[in-house]
């Protein structure tokens, strides 16, 4: 990580021009944590406890700057996504084992932001969730099959972009203790009966399917083709994009919380539903902020549905050595898989709240799964040469997979009693 005090340096010799180049992946992996499964883990969390679980979002952050940058260095240094190195350096016990579960986390994203785009459409059109499910998976293979990376960063960060200005418009609304804002994002606490939030939140925030995913983004530039100097290039302004694009997800799911403590819980109120959102701000702020509400979840489904059958593509694809590559037989059934798997759990749902909420809890679960792989990889000179990881940052990394292991044990623990 010692590339991190030559950021600086090197910022000051590019023009604004020449740096957006090396942004768009961090904004791409963003909009994985800013979708449907966080707007009710937040929503949860705001509701049921107040300003206390704000620590929660800062905690999973910092683990996701952490990880993201972890993944994004795999693929610029050796031109593999995740899952092709998974492949090409584990044995098949472990490489099915982790990219099974992969695919498993890949299906249950796919329910959450389907789900997600569905209960915005019905919101605003009282369309039903099913067709709206179905709405969402034809525009996530229309986006796909265009082909396109750069176009699809422009279109996630047009969509991250509207989302933090749909929240940022509810909290100019809402009466927030910014007292307990601030003491909430940095005091952790525990309430009784929190735990299962808790790791809901850490599942939305840190998603198996995202750090797959920013492998195989950045991986698609083949910066490693172009030489050691390339390289340590993208691994400097790759840091700054991952922390402007995990910086405003923070701030977008903080503002989550803030929103559903300011509102549902200063009136003792307990969301139950996504639905039940726009039927209490209806009333208190009108109009305007229930169809802002709706709308962001819409585009959060969206695309958020794009980014997540992309990942389960990308995954799948790896499984035979290859990169994600849409009109490659393995991509799209990648593709297909997660989708058609994420609608079928969809119909089977009886509480569209709760189903979202657990499939976030799932994806905590697999991340033990995907983590440590991952540090195998990244700090091993067989596979990274010069650029793996050195000790400082190994251990943080271990630290990082700690806490997640140690939380989900900890919910394992609360569940069994």
């Amino acid at each position: 990580m010692k590339w991190l005090s030559h950021i600086g340096k090197q910022a000051s010799r590019l023009t604004s021009l020449e740096l957006f180049r090396y942004i768009g992946p961090g904004f791409f992996v963003t909009v994985g944590f800013i979708d449907p499964g966080n707007w009710v883990t937040n929503v949860a969390a705001g509701s049921q406890f107040g300003y206390g679980l704000l620590w929660v979002v800062t905690l999973s952050t910092i683990m996701l700057i952490v990880l993201q940058h972890n993944a994004a260095h795999l693929g610029i240094v050796t031109g593999l996504c995740l899952s092709e190195a998974a492949s090409t350096y584990f044995k098949p016990w472990l490489r099915y084992l982790m990219l099974g579960s992969a695919m498993l986390a890949c299906i249950s994203t796919a329910l959450a932001e389907l789900l997600g785009a569905a209960i915005g459409l019905k919101m605003l059109t009282g369309l039903p969730l099913p067709a709206g499910a179905l709405l969402s998976c034809c525009f996530a293979c229309y986006m796909l099959f265009s082909k396109n990376y750069q176009r699809l960063e422009k279109w996630i960060m047009g969509f991250v972009s509207l989302i933090g200005l749909a929240f940022l418009f509810e909290l100019t609304l809402a009466q927030v203790s910014w007292g307990a804002t601030l003491q909430g994002w940095v005091v952790p606490s525990v309430p009784l009966g929190a735990l299962p939030v808790i790791v809901a939140v850490l599942g939305a925030v840190v998603m198996p399917h995202n750090i797959f995913l920013h492998s195989e983004v950045i991986q698609s530039r083949q910066v490693q083709e172009q030489g050691d100097a390339a390289i340590r290039t993208q691994l400097k302004f790759e840091f700054l994009d991952t922390l402007t694009g995990m910086g405003a997800g923070w701030a977008i799911n903080s503002a989550m919380i803030i929103m559903a403590a300011a509102v549902f819980h200063a009136r003792g109120i307990q969301v139950n539903e996504l639905s039940q959102v726009t039927e209490t701000l209806l009333p208190i702020f009108g109009n305007l902020s229930a169809t802002v509400f709706a709308l962001g979840l819409i585009f959060a489904g969206f695309a958020s549905s794009v980014t997540a059958a992309m990942a389960g593509g990308s995954v799948f694809a790896g499984i035979y050595r290859e990169p994600f590559d849409i009109v490659d037989i393995h991509s799209r059934i990648g593709v297909i898989i997660t989708l058609v798997g994420g609608f079928i759990a969809i119909l089977a749902l009886r509480d569209p709240f709760k189903g979202i909420l657990w499939s976030q809890v799932v994806l905590s679960l697999q991340l033990p799964f995907t983590i440590f792989p991952l540090i195998w990889l990244t700090s091993s000179k067989a596979v990274m040469g010069s650029y793996a990881n050195r000790r400082y940052g190994i251990t943080v990394l271990l630290i990082t997979g700690l806490i997640v292991i140690g939380l989900n044990c900890a919910l394992l623990i609360d569940l069994a009693r």
